[in-house]
């Protein structure tokens, strides 16, 4: 899968998050630069849009998904 068709105006690949910058190089190796199906971001973002982002929410948080989708 190529990378994150939502890199120009994610936050937190923008670095806009960046406050764990060893564990955010390999998010990013990981989710935005091959398979961001998986991403909690790309996943909430696909249903609610960007703006329904949680904006603590990181790539990893695949667990929140399914209560941040129940709670809209």
């Amino acid at each position: 899968m190529p990378e994150c068709k939502r890199l120009g105006a994610c936050p937190f690949f923008n670095d806009e998050m960046a406050d764990k910058p060893g564990m955010t190089k390999l998010y990013k190796k990981n989710y935005c630069m091959s398979d961001s199906s998986q991403c909690a971001r790309y996943m909430v973002a696909e249903v609610l849009g960007p703006e329904g982002v949680p904006p603590d929410l990181y790539p990893n948080m695949i667990n929140k998904v399914d209560e941040i989708l129940a709670s809209q």
